[in-house]
């Protein structure tokens, strides 16, 4: 029975869990709150300030004369000589969008012979999808053009060449909602859903008398640890993935970012993959945290109180990737618990992971979970923190 002591624990505090109703919806129910929730606010907001309030700057390099008015009846127009002087309108913000044509567009587009297969005419629109004036002027100068150019059997092309048009893709991407947001409110809510087993599991077998009944049983006492360790590291991702989705399928509409299509579309399975490396490694290092001090406490509540400075200090580490632009590159800085967590999100969502800085941070959180499951074997080893009242 020693030899698979683990498991038994294992098997014992999971079924204990999901047969209790209550406590499987109580990590649920938050990710389905915060959805409907999150939603319902970014809908609200959405309407209050709505696009027809929006009104919207162009920096045009060689309008032609048969856009002129049209162009003029949709946006705002400023003619400029060169296109480096139009992005300096954008630069200086005082223009939400640069839209070139080639010179000579009406000419160009006039002899262009679509049998021919050469190239189209391309007409250029750069934006910035961080802004909401920017990023309609491209939905309203692009639905414009693209109007136009049907009945003129698609003459042109619009962004047909190899340039980053989303100036945020180029100037900004480690500032992204994505990179900026999603490391805090992942590591906050992997927290709270290991903070709201783990504060149970020893404590509060402390608190009802099972333990002294659990550590008399033939199973070994590390064995014990291990499993309970095993237990809430389940069940504090299963809670933490109820959050996250929750906040990623929302953040959209939260942020009336509806027409942005945002989506995880646009990750590959590598991204995926590190992403899933440092999530679990990071569970770990938590799960082990609380489970000590879970141990250290005489009653679940008193627990929960005790946790309170860490989820402080959580919350701290989280708010770091709001701030300081790019991810760090020294490796000691992901060899620090949760801090190299919070810098590998940051540089997985913005594309600039280094596969030498996950994998150090894994491995450290991997050790660093290991000496909190090596100290929780010693503290059960101790009929004073055992069985203290």
């Amino acid at each position: 029975m020693k030899k698979n002591g683990t498991i038994t624990i294992l098997r014992k505090e999971l079924a204990r869990f999901f047969g209790d109703r209550r406590m499987l919806i109580s990590i649920i129910i938050p990710g389905i709150l915060i959805y409907v929730l999150y939603s319902f606010m970014g809908s609200a907001l959405h309407t209050q300030f709505s696009t027809e309030d929006v009104s919207v700057s162009a920096a045009v390099v060689n309008l032609p004369a048969s856009l002129e008015s049209t162009m003029a009846s949709t946006v705002g127009v400023t003619e400029y000589e060169s296109e480096a002087e139009a992005m300096q309108g954008i630069s200086a913000e005082t223009a939400d969008i640069c839209v070139v044509f080639p010179a000579d567009f009406d000419e160009k587009v006039a002899l262009y012979d679509v049998s021919s297969g050469a190239a189209a005419p391309m007409v250029e629109i750069y934006y910035s999808s961080a802004s909401e004036s920017s990023l309609l002027g491209f939905e309203l100068v692009s639905s414009l053009l693209d109007e136009y150019e049907t009945s003129l059997v698609n003459k042109w092309d619009i962004n047909a060449g190899a340039a980053v048009y989303d100036l945020i893709s180029e100037t900004d991407q480690t500032g992204s909602i994505f990179s900026m947001m999603l490391p805090m409110l992942l590591l906050i809510f992997l927290y709270s859903g290991c903070m709201a087993v783990g504060a149970e599991a020893i404590a509060g077998e402390k608190e009802r008398g099972t333990i002294a009944t659990m550590l008399i049983t033939p199973v070994g006492r590390n064995s014990i640890a291990m499993g309970k360790i095993a237990a809430v590291s389940i069940l504090g991702l299963i809670s933490a993935a109820s959050s996250t989705l929750g906040i990623i399928f929302s953040l959209p509409k939260l942020m009336s970012m509806d027409s942005m299509n945002i989506s995880g579309g646009f990750y590959s399975m590598r991204e995926y993959l590190m992403l899933g490396g440092v999530i679990l490694s990071t569970v770990l290092v938590l799960v082990a945290l609380i489970c000590v001090i879970s141990a250290l406490a005489k009653s679940a509540k008193e627990a929960q109180t005790m946790l309170v400075p860490l989820m402080i200090v959580v919350m701290f580490v989280g708010v770091s990737s709001m701030f300081g632009g790019a991810a760090q590159t020294e490796l000691y800085y992901y060899l620090i618990p949760l801090y190299n967590s919070v810098q590998c999100m940051s540089a997985i969502l913005s594309f600039s992971a280094s596969s030498g800085h996950i994998v150090l941070c894994i491995v450290s959180n991997i050790a660093f979970a290991g000496i909190g499951a090596w100290v929780l074997t010693r503290m059960f080893h101790s009929e004073r923190i055992m069985f203290s009242k």
